[in-house]
């Protein structure tokens, strides 16, 4: 039997909108909002929420109470340690055969994400039979609807491997980057709406997703992408909120200071050698 873990990964220490995961939409945390959101999957699985050990979110870790889900603590930088030591935490607590477990990511700035999206890509992911499926290689959805799943052996070969300052804080990147390795598959959407942005970085993307709650919780709280689009052909002025910001910025960060690492790394060979 093969076992689906889903691992949201959370922080309050967000550089462009601290605290970001329990400010409140319409009242209720928007990392409450995302885990009601993804226990709609219907694919049998584990949620969890992966946050760090820092004190900073020790609120995290209070709402996981509250909401009677699962909490474990890493650490804060090296989230792909994180999600390991989470997913073997995981099989010792359940008893379950960690080799046959898949891991679903999924980022706790993403409130509009949709359980029928997600249960597409495992879908597609047990069909092929793959290491790692993803909607975002290239992305063919909103940004803030993306979701990854591979097995726990990828999960391991991928912590044992990675040395990039952005392959340990973005999890996947070395699966990603080492197709020699791993066998890839992609979830393509059709039409195309990469263009969207859905996910919540900025205080502009907070005002974006608050509106869209605004105006269709309250009548329907399990919206999906089709109810989103819908209310963005009637609102199209919705779209311009925050249209011009830069899709994975995080990540474009994260490979400048891999260029960073891999100078200082040069500069101290060079050092040695004289």
């Amino acid at each position: 039997m093969t076992d689906t873990l889903i691992i949201l990964q959370a922080r309050m220490s967000s550089s462009r909108l601290p605290n970001k995961v329990l400010l409140p939409i319409l009242d209720k945390p928007m990392l409450a909002h995302q885990v009601a959101r993804l226990q709609k999957v219907k694919t049998a699985h584990k949620l969890i929420i992966a946050t760090s050990d820092e004190d900073s979110d020790d609120d995290i870790e209070l709402l996981c109470r509250q909401l009677d889900i699962d909490c474990f603590r890493g650490d804060l930088s090296d989230v792909l340690a994180r999600y390991y030591h989470a997913a073997i935490k995981f099989k010792s607590n359940n008893n379950t055969d960690i080799k046959s477990t898949n891991i679903v990511r999924v980022t706790g700035d993403c409130p509009l994400i949709d359980a029928n999206v997600i249960d597409d890509v495992i879908e597609l992911f047990i069909k092929n039979n793959c290491d790692y499926c993803s909607n975002c290689a290239p992305a063919t959805l909103p940004d803030g609807l993306d979701v990854e799943i591979f097995s726990f052996t990828a999960l391991e070969k991928a912590y044992q491997l990675a040395k990039k300052p952005s392959e340990r804080e973005h999890v996947t990147p070395f699966i990603r980057n080492n197709p020699q390795l791993f066998t890839l598959s992609n979830y393509a959407h059709n039409p195309d709406l990469s263009h969207y942005r859905w996910t919540v970085d900025e205080p502009k993307d907070f005002e974006f997703v608050t509106k869209i709650y605004e105006y269709l919780y309250p009548q329907k709280p399990n919206f999906t992408l089709a109810d989103i689009l819908i209310l963005m052909q009637e609102k199209p002025e919705l779209t311009k909120i925050n249209h011009h910001i830069i899709r994975n910025e995080g990540l474009l960060k994260s490979e400048k200071e891999d260029q960073q690492h891999l100078k200082s790394i040069r500069q101290n060979i060079g050092q040695t050698s004289q």
